[in-house]
């Protein structure tokens, strides 16, 4: 017999602003705690030194958290300029202070060459796997090993502003990108070395700085248990999967798509992934089209009994 879940039936998506110093597992664990909730899950890590945006996936919602595994990321993040550490963080060992002599004019023309697609080499300190083992496991053994050229795009690398040696800056990019590793880069070529002082998520898609939810917040309706406010801060499932088009079914073919056949729409799209909705607007999971040109189930809510 299967062992009951402790804990409420909770299901959306809640957008928190990571505070600085807590591992994302950690700001998790304490948002589930909060929500009571039977299940939760994050849609990406960020390291314990940055803040902003860190979606958590409820319930039904965790089933669609590999949906946004290619999505683009906006960060606002500071470089001191000059020092070199063995993490590309504050948080490292000081490898190398280094007198920086770098005009705003000098940082502006470093920053555009960064701009499109670029290679990048994972650092150490990465939750990257090789072999199956973590490197950051193996960074902190002082082993390192060869880590492979990736491609990334630098969509959009805005200069915000030079005081002393803090060179702040705003950058869009896609999956995959190190922030750590692009200011190690820039340190470079500005000729004194850098790693990352501050670095801040303000966009991970499709969710932006609207929509977030401090943990002050959250702790403050945890302490007066009011957990109707708390469910109100709340997105729907399916507001993680907005970049994906839509279509409706009428009853008898939601009810053939819960039950894992394929149905002939006509103008459904092509090819791809689509959101699916019943007659009543609801959202009842995604769908892709088959070989067939068919809308077929790929991932389904579940229906609460």
């Amino acid at each position: 017999m299967a062992r009951k879940r402790k804990g409420r039936i909770v299901d959306g998506v809640l957008i928190v602003d990571k505070p600085s110093g807590l591992t994302s597992n950690a700001v998790l664990q304490r948002v589930k705690t909060i929500y009571f909730a039977q299940k939760a899950g994050h849609t990406g890590s960020l390291d314990p030194l940055a803040t902003g945006i860190l979606p958590i996936c409820f319930g039904e919602a965790t089933k669609f958290s590999a949906y946004l595994l290619n999505a683009d990321k906006a960060y606002r993040f500071t470089l001191k300029l000059g020092r070199v550490t063995s993490t590309g963080d504050a948080e490292g060992e000081v490898l190398q202070s280094n007198p920086v002599k770098v005009s705003e004019k000098q940082a502006k023309k470093v920053v555009k060459q960064f701009v499109g697609t670029i290679e990048q080499i994972p650092p150490m300190y990465s939750a990257l796997k090789i072999n199956g083992q973590t490197l950051y496991k193996l960074a902190r053994q002082g082993v390192e090993v060869e880590r492979k050229k990736r491609q990334i795009t630098i969509y959009q690398l805005d200069f915000i502003r030079l005081e002393d040696d803090l060179l702040t800056l705003e950058v869009h990019c896609s999956k995959g990108t190190y922030v750590r590793t692009l200011a190690e880069d820039i340190g470079a070529k500005l000729g004194c070395g850098a790693s990352v002082e501050a670095l801040r998520r303000i966009y991970a898609e499709p969710f932006s700085r609207d929509d977030l939810v401090t943990m002050d917040e959250l702790e403050a309706l945890y302490q007066s248990q009011d957990f109707v406010r708390l469910n109100a801060l709340l997105l729907p499932v399916d507001s993680m999967l907005m970049d994906y088009p839509e279509i409706v079914l009428d009853d008898d073919m939601a009810y053939y798509v819960q039950q894992g056949q394929a149905v002939q729409i006509p103008g459904a799209p092509l090819e791809g992934k689509l959101r699916l909705y019943n007659e009543q607007e609801e959202f009842i999971g995604m769908g892709r089209i088959d070989d067939d040109g068919k809308v077929c189930p790929d991932r389904l809510l579940k229906v609460h009994k």
